[in-house]
C-alpha cells in the first residue's frame, strides 16, 4: 500500500492518517478470535486494570501467537511507514489494548516518544504508531483522541505518572494540553477522535499528543497497537523488560497481502513460554555488578 502525495502532506500537517475498514471482516475475525485465549493467560505480559481482572494491555503477542505474528509482517501496515521513514523497520513494541466494556480505564494525555526517550533512550522520534481496531469504535467506548499538529512541538515536558492507572506513563499536564488544543482550533478541531468499523487503521506520529477516556459503554474497544521504529534509530537502553520494549532490531520482512487469511509460516520464539531473559533489564546488570 503506497501513500499518495496528499496523504503524505496530511500526515506532515496533522500527525496522523486514518484508513476506515482497511482490513475486512474475515481478516479482523482471525485476530479477534485469538484474543480471549491470550487475555486468559496469567503472565507478566498481561497487565490488568487496577482492582479488576480486565486486561488493560497484552504485550508481545507477535512472539507467541500465529495470527498476530502474521499481522506484524503485514504490508498494509509496514509499507506506508517504510515509505515515510525511507528505511527498514523493526518492532519496538506490540500491544493489544483491551478497553473492556464498563471497566476500561483512561489513558492520560501523553506522547509515546516521551516514554521511549526517557525509558529506552530512543535517539529520535523516527518511530510510528499503528492502531488497528478489532472492535467497532464509536464516541462512547473510549476512542483515541488526538491534538492535530501537536507532533510539530517536538518532545514536551512530561511527568512520570505512577498512580493514575495500572500502567505508568510520561504524561503532559493539563495547562499545556489546554494551550495545545487552543492552538489547534479549540472547539473547532482542536481535538479529533477517529471512529469507525473493526478493521480500521490509524497511523500516528510518536510525538502526537493523544489520550482516551474510560469506557463506560456496554461495548468493548479492543485495538492492536504496533510501534514500528527505523532500524537505525533503535533503542540504546534496556531499562524495561523485553516483552515491553523489544531488543531484536532485525528488519521486518513483509508477508504477502493475504497473510491473515492463509497459514504462512512464522517464527514464534516465545511459543513455549516467555524466556526468563525477557524480564531482565539493564538495571539488573548494574545491581549485579555493584
Amino acid at each position: 500500500m503506497n501513500l499518495s502525495k496528499q496523504q503524505i502532506e496530511q500526515f506532515d500537517r496533522e500527525g496522523y492518517l486514518f484508513f476506515p475498514g482497511l482490513f475486512n471482516a474475515e481478516e479482523t475475525k482471525t485476530l479477534t478470535d485469538a484474543v480471549p485465549e491470550l487475555y486468559s493467560r496469567r503472565e507478566a505480559y498481561n497487565v490488568r486494570e487496577k482492582g479488576s481482572e480486565a486486561v488493560r494491555t497484552n504485550f508481545a503477542a507477535h512472539l507467541y501467537s500465529e495470527p498476530f505474528a502474521r499481522l506484524a509482517r503485514h504490508p498494509r501496515m509496514v509499507k506506508p511507514v517504510e515509505e515515510l521513514f525511507g528505511e527498514k523497520l523493526y518492532m519496538h513494541q506490540f500491544k493489544i489494548n483491551g478497553k473492556m466494556a464498563f471497566e476500561g480505564d483512561v489513558w492520560q494525555w501523553h506522547q509515546d516518544f516521551g516514554t521511549w526517550l526517557n525509558d529506552d533512550l530512543m535517539p529520535e522520534p523516527r518511530a510510528m504508531n499503528v492502531a488497528i481496531f478489532l472492535d467497532d469504535v464509536n464516541e462512547f467506548n473510549g476512542p483515541l483522541m488526538f491534538i492535530p499538529g501537536s507532533h510539530k512541538k517536538g518532545v514536551l515536558q512530561a511527568q512520570h505518572d505512577l498512580r493514575t492507572t495500572s500502567y505508568p506513563l510520561w504524561t503532559v499536564d493539563n495547562d499545556l494540553i489546554s494551550q495545545l488544543v487552543a492552538r489547534a482550533g479549540g472547539k473547532q478541531g482542536g481535538i479529533v477522535s477517529p471512529t469507525g468499523p473493526a478493521g480500521s487503521m490509524i497511523l500516528f506520529h510518536s510525538c502526537l499528543v493523544h489520550a482516551s477516556t474510560s469506557n463506560l459503554s456496554p461495548w468493548n474497544r479492543v485495538s492492536v497497537y504496533l510501534s514500528l521504529c527505523a532500524v537505525s534509530n533503535h533503542v540504546r537502553r534496556f531499562k524495561r523488560p523485553e516483552y515491553i520494549a523489544h531488543r531484536d532490531f532485525t528488519p521486518i520482512e513483509c508477508l504477502p497481502d493475504d497473510c491473515l487469511l492463509k497459514d504462512y509460516p512464522v517464527d514464534l520464539p516465545w511459543k513455549n513460554g516467555m524466556p526468563a531473559s525477557a524480564m531482565e533489564t539493564s538495571l539488573d546488570e548494574i545491581l549485579q555488578a555493584a
